[in-house]
């Protein structure tokens, strides 16, 4: 089989032809003189602006395999778009086709087994409503409108990360269309090369159509939410929140966050904009076990705004979404660290004093607990044994500033250059091969060159973390 290349030479799709897939479908054929159009290309992260030949609103697996052998057929470039938070817009292209999963939102649930099947176009709130209901949750992201899909197969952090594992960790099975349009299960027992490979390596080997995930107890309600203190005393509460967190139980999670504070109805007038340190906690046991854990940090200092209580985890779960909503311009920078000792702490106090935008952050994710203890060779993920996660944000409400922030986000994530030990594939940009290989380490990214050129030898999907075939 010849290669795709990586550049799109346009071709000529006749209106008979498209006509033909439409007729094919039982979802929706979208082309760019479609009143439908502008709304449905357009993505999460506003600072992309492409405009594929075609979108295909695929309505079941079906309509998935249809899509895919039309696009092999034609040689057309491809994305796959699930809930389409990519940072660096890899669920869109220019003048291909965008294989658009969102119309699939089935989702079972099994509470006797503690299972749930989800498909692909199913956002982590809508999941998450659905299993709360019933006390359970799979263990997935920190933004309720993050698609499923992406989250899970670049490895998915969440606020449960140390007490059950990333999302990956309680994958089960996973529906794949293969580049043929064959459809396959991969689990442990069936296709299990391929089931290592979708915990970690992302969209490189198929599109997953379903999900089949363990699900936990945890809530309905949850110890949880932020802490917030001056700026000017980061260098303290960091250290403080360091000998806290030592030795912790995996019942807690918690995400280190630098901005300036948002004009939200939880927050007092005289503070909105001040730049500012702060603790996000998400305790998973009782909550009155969360609060006497939370009293300590609760204690130190002198907060600025204290929002951690006992709340729904459901609520807990969509308090970043209005930090992240669709349309803003977002860019990312991040790196894993082997732990917060003083030198990163100097470096996050410098730069955090430099946060300009009012959207513009980072989170500083804590690590370990169930995460860790999961084998490194288990799955394709990289980093089980890191200590902390940076993301670091450089985000505008439009084009305005966008540069200064991405300025400002690149030299934060510099400046912790010489503690880089690995990197969170979910959290790369377009930054090259060398990066991609640094997100798999060397053994791991090999092994995963090889079952590219097994399940998709002329790379068709290489929108994405791309791992090239031999």
């Amino acid at each position: 089989m010849t290669p795709m290349s990586d550049t799109l030479e346009t071709t000529f799709l006749s209106p008979a032809l498209v006509d033909a897939l439409e007729a094919s479908v039982e979802g929706q054929v979208i082309r760019p003189n479609d009143h439908r159009y502008e709304a449905r290309r357009r993505v999460w992260n506003g600072s992309i602006d492409r405009r594929p030949a075609l979108i295909v609103g695929c309505a079941s697996v079906a309509d998935v395999s249809a899509a895919v052998r039309f696009a092999r057929e034609h040689n057309l470039l491809t994305a796959v778009r699930g809930g389409g938070h990519s940072f660096p817009g890899l669920s869109t292209c220019d003048g291909g086709i965008v294989i658009d999963l969102g119309a699939m939102k089935g989702i079972e649930i099994a509470p006797g087994t503690r299972r749930v099947r989800a498909e692909a176009g199913v956002l982590l709130g809508e999941l998450d409503r659905r299993t709360q209901a019933v006390g359970l949750a799979v263990p997935a992201g920190i933004v309720s409108h993050t698609g499923i899909a992406g989250l899970t197969l670049g490895g998915g952090l969440g606020w449960q990360q140390r007490r059950y594992g990333l999302s990956i960790d309680s994958l089960l099975s996973a529906d794949v269309v293969t580049a043929d349009g064959d459809h396959v299960t991969a689990s442990m027992a069936e296709h299990p090369d391929l089931f290592w490979g979708l915990r970690g390596g992302g969209g490189n080997f198929g599109v997953v159509t379903s999900f089949e995930f363990r699900l936990h107890p945890i809530g309905p309600s949850v110890m949880a939410g932020p802490i917030f203190w001056p700026m000017e005393d980061a260098r303290s509460v960091l250290r403080f929140y360091r000998d806290w967190i030592d030795g912790c139980s995996d019942e807690l999670t918690t995400i280190v966050v630098q901005r300036r504070l948002p004009a939200l109805s939880t927050v007092p007038r005289h503070l909105v904009g001040k730049r500012v340190v702060g603790v996000v906690v998400c305790h998973t046991g009782s909550t009155e076990t969360g609060a006497a854990v939370v009293q300590p940090l609760k204690a130190f200092g002198s907060p600025l705004l204290d929002l951690c209580e006992p709340k729904p985890f459901v609520v807990h779960q969509s308090m970043f979404d209005a930090s992240f909503r669709h349309g803003g311009w977002y860019y990312v920078r991040s790196c894993d660290v082997a732990d917060l000792n003083d030198d990163v702490i100097d470096v996050v106090v410098e730069h955090g004093s430099r946060i300009s935008s009012p959207m513009s952050s980072i989170a500083l994710w804590q690590m370990g607990g169930a995460v860790a203890r999961v084998d490194e060779n288990d799955t394709a993920f990289h980093g089980r044994r890191a200590g902390f996660t940076f993301n670091i944000n450089g985000n505008t409400e439009a084009a305005d500033g966008f540069e200064h922030e991405r300025a400002w986000a690149r030299s934060y994530w510099q400046a912790l250059a010489p503690y880089h030990t690995s990197v969170y594939v979910n959290f790369l940009m377009n930054e090259g091969e060398n990066r991609i290989r640094q997100a798999y380490g060397s053994e791991k990214y090999e092994r995963l060159k090889t079952l590219k050129h097994r399940y998709d030898p002329t790379n068709l999907f290489r929108l994405n973390q791309n791992i090239r075939p031999d």
